[in-house]
């Protein structure tokens, strides 16, 4: 990726396949590793350090408890840019759920608001 490409504002929507991510984890570790496993995702894929989930992403990773994580997640990718003025990057990545039906046939996603 180009570092031009870096500095632009950009949203995305991407499914995380998370079973395949937390697979082998112990049970009491298996949704604090998912998250981490979001955040990990969001940094390679957006070319942030800072990440941010949002409040109802998190809900919805936890509301089945710490051991039944979902098999698969559709979340956007938003990066924005920092309007601390003393903040160490320039831009950071939000990251929100997106509810789906269904996981057939989706691809990523260019998301234009």
């Amino acid at each position: 990726m180009a570092k031009a490409a870096l500095t632009e504002v950009v949203t995305r929507e991407y499914t995380i396949h998370l079973h395949k991510r937390v697979f082998g984890a112990s049970f009491k570790k298996r949704t604090p590793k998912a998250v981490k496993v979001i955040k990990q995702f969001a940094q390679t894929n957006m070319g942030t350090q800072d990440v941010r989930i949002d409040p109802q992403l998190n809900k919805m990773l936890w509301a089945r408890g710490i051991k039944a994580v979902p098999h698969r997640i559709r979340v956007r990718l938003a990066r924005r840019r920092n309007d601390d003025e003393n903040a160490a990057e320039k831009l950071y990545t939000h990251v929100s759920y997106v509810p789906v039906a269904d996981f057939k046939g989706l691809q990523t996603q260019q998301v234009d608001e």
